[in-house]
Protein backbone atom coordinates (compact mmCIF):
# COMPACT_ATOMS: atom_id res chain seq x y z
CA UNK A 1 0.00 0.00 0.00
CA UNK A 2 1.28 3.47 -0.84
CA UNK A 3 2.13 5.92 1.91
CA UNK A 4 -0.23 8.86 2.28
CA UNK A 5 1.32 12.25 1.71
CA UNK A 6 1.03 15.08 4.18
CA UNK A 7 2.04 18.11 2.10
CA UNK A 8 2.25 18.67 -1.66
CA UNK A 9 4.67 21.40 -2.77
CA UNK A 10 4.38 21.09 -6.57
CA UNK A 11 1.93 22.44 -9.09
CA UNK A 12 -1.63 21.18 -9.46
CA UNK A 13 -3.59 21.70 -12.66
CA UNK A 14 -7.25 20.68 -12.93
CA UNK A 15 -8.14 19.27 -16.34
CA UNK A 16 -11.74 19.94 -17.32
CA UNK A 17 -12.13 17.14 -19.85
CA UNK A 18 -14.04 13.87 -20.01
CA UNK A 19 -11.21 11.82 -21.55
CA UNK A 20 -7.69 12.93 -20.65
CA UNK A 21 -4.82 11.49 -22.70
CA UNK A 22 -2.28 10.77 -19.96
CA UNK A 23 0.38 9.92 -22.57
CA UNK A 24 0.24 13.55 -23.71
CA UNK A 25 0.81 14.73 -20.12
CA UNK A 26 3.58 12.29 -19.14
CA UNK A 27 5.07 10.36 -22.08
CA UNK A 28 6.07 6.74 -21.41
CA UNK A 29 9.81 7.42 -21.63
CA UNK A 30 9.56 9.55 -18.46
CA UNK A 31 7.69 6.96 -16.37
CA UNK A 32 9.60 5.05 -13.71
CA UNK A 33 7.25 2.06 -13.59
CA UNK A 34 4.36 1.01 -15.82
CA UNK A 35 1.50 -1.06 -14.40
CA UNK A 36 -2.05 -1.74 -15.53
CA UNK A 37 -3.70 -1.19 -12.13
CA UNK A 38 -6.15 1.63 -11.52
Amino acid sequence: MAEKFIKHTGLVVPLDAANVDTDAIIPKQFLQKVTRTG
